[in-house]
């Protein structure tokens, strides 16, 4: 067997570096780069690795260890799981911090290798700084947080022990059942040690999107279910994104007349002019989406996880009678809420299921009458009144009427994924990207760059709150120095806005959540100059006033060169009413606030109204 002497970092490098995907006909890098932050426990080790592979697997510097990982995320997303980035940190807080990340990850089942340094294998110099001990056992490290976060997980204690590891964590990062985070914790020993590793395990490997046939008995027993049904609807997940099942589920639309409603990952499937599409569904769906699934006798839920804020806390499917059928790469998803399960390739399956049934008028009319009703009550919310400032629904409407068809809206946390998913009317699929799995604070700038690092000719928008925006800014500068040109929008409603309506209608109190409300020395709201602050990092920055100014003001910084800043205020109070379902958040069984009876009594009618099976 041909050997190479080589260290166990510079055989990761090299490994990782030897990985392509095919994708639509060209075969490419599989990891676009290394994410990088160097301290004591990667630097000298991987890092030496790193830097000799510059050619064919760049490194990426960034300010943030949970920032550069949600932008990595962001790249596998927009990519659609075809290409993903790796992510190396020292021991300890540099590690740490990618834990929140890798939960986002997990949750949202996207690819990224994170790579954190770990102690001494060999135990000589312990404790070692930023070491975590455990008086319990030696082998508890802080790496070990990774492990519920992970689909595969690995500590090398020897550097042979990469050949058959590595092996494993492309199998996790490149199939579409099993696809999330894997974490190999690189001891900083083990880094630098050699190994004669064969010649064979650097050959280049190039990686195809598996796709797996339905079961003949699985997709007879769906194929009935739609046969037969008098009010079908169909749920567009994340899964289509990923399984590049767009054109297969606008087909399958169109040839049933079966309406399609979108989750937050979902949505961007189809874009909002075809005729099928009644928008978002859910807690913060539209109305007439949300209807169609209360009277919905089969559900063909394509792609998606089912979760509370889809299913309103299980409280959207009214008809006693109602199947789902759960159409998904991953079986662990496809039985969710006793569905009947259809298990494999969003685009395979859909493409079978349209040469299976009869091309049908369907729903056709119904769909058009919901969709009209919603472009009326949308046109109304994002229009501009006289209030003193404006809503998240207007400041949304005058951003629509200024980017074009190819742009993309990135967000994730507050009270802006609920008014998208609502009212964002996507004008080309593939162009919205929200992170609402995990909606995690603080990701926005960051995955926005990461959307940034995946597309070409188009601009991307970053909508993020005055809060997100504290919790994690400072990818700004990275996008300046990578010369990865973002607009941010930066919504300022005096805190956390969305917080505090949802504090309001289950306490009827504020608390802890505005500026206004929140415990202060000097008995004065801060003022936070974002401007400044944006400048300070290298952005272009302004702040507008009214929703005409804020009209110009993306027209400029679509002009400009640079990463830019928009500053906008907010009302706090205000949200869009219409559509929108019930969310199970407990309201306290004992108050003394006002019309806390009532309150509680309202919760527990929908609590009846739950379908707890399974």
């Amino acid at each position: 067997m041909n050997t190479v002497r080589l260290t166990a970092g510079q055989a990761l490098a090299r490994y990782l570096a030897a990985q392509f995907v095919a994708v639509d006909g060209d075969e490419v890098p599989l990891f676009a780069g290394v994410f990088a932050i160097f301290g004591h426990g990667n630097v000298a080790g991987f890092g030496e690795a790193l830097a000799q592979v510059q050619d064919s697997l760049p490194t990426f510097r960034a300010h943030n260890e949970q920032a550069m990982a949600h932008t990595a995320i962001a790249f596998a997303k927009a990519t659609r799981r075809r290409r993903m980035m790796a992510c190396t940190t020292s021991v300890g807080p540099g590690a740490t911090n990618m834990v929140t990340a890798a939960a986002l990850a997990h949750v949202n089942r996207l690819p990224v290798l994170f790579l954190p340094g770990d102690t001494f294998a060999n135990r000589r110099p312990d404790p070692v700084l930023q070491q975590v001990e455990s008086p319990a056992s030696p082998l508890e490290v802080a790496n070990d947080c990774f492990r519920p976060v992970s689909r595969y997980f690995d500590r090398i204690t020897r550097p042979e022990q990469l050949v058959t590891s590595l092996t494993q964590a492309m199998r996790v990062l490149t199939c579409p059942a099993d696809c999330g985070p894997v974490t190999i914790c690189l001891p900083q020993d083990v880094q630098a040690e050699a190994y004669d590793y064969p010649v064979a395990m650097f050959e280049r490997q190039v990686h195809r999107l598996r796709r797996q046939e339905p079961d003949a008995f699985e997709f007879e027993r769906a194929l009935e279910l739609l046969k037969f049904a008098k009010a079908p609807l169909i749920i567009a997940g994340g899964g289509v994104r990923y399984s590049g099942a767009d054109d297969a589920l606008a087909a399958f639309a169109s040839h049933t007349g079966i309406p399609v409603a979108e989750t937050q990952g979902g949505k961007g499937s189809l874009s909002w002019s075809h005729e099928m599409n009644v928008g978002g569904i859910g807690v913060t769906g539209s109305k007439g989406a949300n209807e169609l699934a209360a009277e919905a006798d089969v559900v063909l839920a394509v792609g998606t996880r089912l979760a509370d804020f889809t299913t309103g806390s299980r409280s959207v499917f009214q008809n006693p009678d109602a199947r789902i059928i759960g159409l998904n790469v991953a079986a662990f998803d496809a039985v969710k809420h006793r569905s009947v399960p259809l298990v494999g390739d969003a685009k395979l399956t859909l493409e079978k299921l349209t040469a299976s049934l009869p091309a049908s008028e369907g729903r056709r009319a119904v769909a058009a009458a919901k969709r009209q009703e919603w472009e009326d009550i949308t046109l109304q919310v994002t229009t501009p009144d006289t209030r003193p400032l404006p809503s998240d629904a207007q400041m949304l409407g005058a951003l629509h009427r200024a980017t074009d068809a190819r742009d993309v809206i990135v967000a994730a946390a507050g009270g802006l994924p609920g008014e998208l998913h609502k009212l964002w009317q996507v004008k080309a699929p593939g162009t919205y990207h929200l992170e609402y799995g995990f909606s995690c604070m603080g990701y926005e700038i960051a995955g926005g760059l990461g959307v940034k690092m995946a597309t070409y000719g188009c601009d991307v928008f970053v909508l993020v709150g005055d809060g997100s925006y504290l919790m994690m800014n400072s990818e700004l500068s990275t996008s300046i120095l990578m010369g990865q040109k973002l607009i941010v929008v930066l919504v300022d409603n005096g805190g956390y806005g969305c917080i505090n309506r949802l504090q309001g209608g289950t306490t009827a109190k504020s608390f802890n959540n505005l500026f206004e409300h929140g415990t202060r020395i000097d008995g004065e709201r801060p003022f936070i100059d974002f401007v400044a602050h944006a400048r300070s990092l290298g952005a272009l920055s302004e702040k507008v006033t009214n929703i005409a100014d804020f009209g110009a003001a993306v027209r400029r910084a679509k002009a400009a060169d640079k990463t830019s800043v928009i500053v906008i205020d907010a009302d706090p109070a205000i949200s869009t009413d219409e559509g929108g379902h019930w969310w199970d958040v407990p309201v306290v069984e004992q108050s003394d606030s006002a019309g806390a009876e009532d309150r509680l009594s309202a919760y527990q009618e929908m609590k009846r109204k739950q379908k707890i099976d399974g």
